[in-house]
């Protein structure tokens, strides 16, 4: 039986701790053979003292013997793709690790039935961690897959894009929880700003960036303008007449100084002095 001699051949290893190589490999095992072998191999892992070069062997086969299982795990998230699949595998491999790790026999349940959860538990966690562009809390995460079966079940049936009404009654929530759902599935995927916007043959094709707002510097002086405009309007006219020919007609203080019949030297002081009320004006208001 390939059972009792993989066994032997594990028990000589341990013993004359030799070369891993000279022996079966376990992740050849079959998954039918490796369900038997390791409720041996779980037993033996209990009887040797953690950290001793036997149990880091035991672990490590029971480990190789099992990958089975993650490949299974795994499987189910087959349409995101080759790259992907990798981090899958891996992260799967980590949930086999901690289920071998906390696994004990005298539950008497299968190892596959305990496995297969812990295995599945982190490679959604792995989603719920990287997959989102925004990071955003976990009851909204929940909240998209729902919301996401929800739309697709109402647009089947009622042939059109459902409202949120109709969301909220189906999901037993809030239309203001649904909203909320609806705007952190906003954050799930990101999108460049370089990302050109319209067909691949269309040689106008504009960049997202392109349509992104930006801060507008004239906004201010329009604010500025409603803020002086009653300021100035309480000012007698000799002085508005000092702040139009300055800033709005750009003439130089000799130039108005020639206007008013005064020095250069005065019209210096009155617009230093009109400024200051100004801007004294301004700061109370």
């Amino acid at each position: 039986m390939i059972t009792v001699a993989f066994e032997e051949q594990v028990q000589a290893r341990a013993a004359e701790k030799a070369d891993e190589r000279a022996y079966v490999d376990p992740a050849s095992v079959a998954p039918k053979d490796a369900r038997a072998i390791s409720k041996r191999f779980f037993d033996r892992l209990g009887e040797l003292e953690e950290g001793t070069h036997e149990y880091q062997y035991v672990r490590n086969c029971l480990i190789e013997m099992n990958l089975s299982l993650v490949q299974y795990a795994a499987s189910r998230f087959k349409h995101r793709g080759a790259q992907e699949m990798e981090d899958i595998v891996q992260v799967g491999t980590i949930g086999l690790i901690k289920a071998i790790d906390r696994f004990e026999l005298s539950r008497e349940v299968e190892f596959t039935s305990f496995a297969v959860p812990y295995i599945t538990g982190e490679i959604k966690r792995f989603f719920r961690d990287t997959s989102w562009a925004v990071h955003v809390p976990r009851r909204l995460q929940e909240a998209r897959i729902e919301l996401s079966k929800a739309t697709e079940e109402l647009r089947t049936r009622l042939g059109r894009w459902p409202s949120t009404a109709e969301l909220a009654e189906l999901m037993q929530l809030t239309p203001a929880e649904v909203s909320e759902a609806q705007r952190a599935s906003n954050g799930y995927a990101s999108v460049s700003l370089d990302a050109a916007i319209g067909g691949k043959d269309d040689e106008s094709d504009t960049a997202l960036a392109d349509f992104v707002g930006v801060e507008e510097d004239r906004f201010e002086l329009v604010d500025n303008f409603h803020a002086l405009a009653p300021l100035i309007a309480e000012l007698d006219d000799r002085d508005r007449q000092v702040i139009h020919l300055r800033f709005v007609e750009e003439k130089s203080q000799a130039q108005i100084g020639e206007i008013l019949g005064c020095s250069q030297m005065h019209v210096s002081r009155l617009i230093s002095r009109i400024v200051a009320k100004l801007r004294s004006g301004l700061a109370t208001d």
